[in-house]
């Protein structure tokens, strides 16, 4: 009994050294580790993502063979899901689709969030608090908030197990605290069996990578004169759609944690008007200028994403505008 007695001290004596020294370890540094953990530990992660209207459950496996990243996301209802990364190429398996795979070191889906971010390019962008600790998944964890400087994208709250570093729970929250979404893990292990398991990704035969054709440079009539700070602009991307045969410009934008889209095209009705549509953390803000309509869409709020539609500006518009100015006035220099 006295050794089983010394041996419950020792074990709470562990737990709070393990504890106290998490206390001392500022946020970013809390969000370093959990990012260095999450790309090199081999582990695996049941969780579920709650929506409004939807729970989804998901399984998560992630390993590093011989300096390759594997990882497999499996949705655990309805039709077969699967993602599948192997180094720097991933596989899509989908329903009602071919399945396909792009050269990639990343994959789309829902993974729990902040797990491949850079830190260091987010902590110019955001303020990393350290909220306390709390239990997720049975186990202590450090809670860490994550908050827009400027206030104009949303928050994450993020749950990280004290032992492993992994995140166990992130919520996604808006400017007036409202939670748009939870990831929150079930059950995980850390173990090298998941590398054995992982292992045999590299024998399957999975679709060959597709090769797609680099963009050609575009030049567009149009600009985004306003976007946040820290979000960087992918290409432009024109393309035709079959049933209207009208074309329609795009261009992305990314911080590194969220990102939306710019689409403008023609004005298909006279009738149309602007609107906005947020379903969950997706924002849909449509905008009428010259003739124009213009869409944001993207994981932003919805007034970042009404002040970007806002800030499009037309340089054939301006370049028309300027010249019926100087038209008028050479017109009553005239007349004078």
């Amino acid at each position: 009994m006295k050794k089983l007695l010394i041996s419950i001290g020792l074990l709470f004596s562990l737990f709070s050294q393990i504890a106290s020294a998490d206390d001392t370890v500022s946020a970013e540094a809390l969000l370093h580790q959990m990012s260095e953990a999450s790309q090199t530990l081999s582990y695996e992660m049941s969780y579920i993502l709650i929506k409004k209207n939807s729970i989804e459950p998901l399984l998560y496996r992630h390993a590093v063979d011989k300096n390759k990243q594997l990882a497999h996301l499996v949705y655990l209802s309805g039709p077969i899901r699967e993602v599948i990364r192997r180094a720097d190429e991933v596989s899509y398996v989908e329903p009602g689709i071919e399945p396909f795979s792009i050269s990639s070191g990343s994959m789309v889906g829902p993974i729990i969030p902040m797990i491949n971010t850079n830190i260091d390019q987010l902590a110019q962008l955001y303020d990393f608090v350290k909220m306390g600790r709390a239990r997720e998944a049975g186990a202590a964890c450090q809670v860490i908030r994550v908050v827009p400087k400027d206030g104009l994208r949303y928050s994450y709250v993020v749950w990280i197990d004290e032992r492993t570093k992994l995140p166990l729970r992130a919520d996604l929250v808006e400017r007036n605290g409202e939670v748009l979404e939870q990831y929150r893990t079930i059950s995980y292990a850390v173990s090298e069996h998941i590398t054995n398991i992982l292992e045999r990704l590299n024998t399957i035969e999975l679709p060959d990578v597709l090769t797609i054709p680099k963009p050609q440079p575009t030049l567009a009539d149009w600009k985004v004169s306003w976007v946040p700070n820290g979000f960087k602009a992918n290409d432009l991307n024109r393309y035709r759609i079959p049933i209207t045969d009208s074309v329609v410009e795009s261009q992305l934008y990314s911080d590194g944690l969220f990102s939306f889209s710019v689409y403008v095209s023609d004005l298909d009705s006279p009738d149309s008007k602007a609107q906005i549509y947020r379903q969950g953390r997706r924002t849909l803000q449509t905008f009428v200028k010259d003739n124009k309509e213009i869409s944001v869409i993207g994981d932003i709020p919805a007034v970042t994403a009404k002040r970007i539609a806002d800030s499009v500006v037309f340089t054939a518009a301006t370049s028309n505008n300027a010249s019926n100015t100087n038209k008028a006035t050479t017109a009553q220099g005239g007349q004078k």
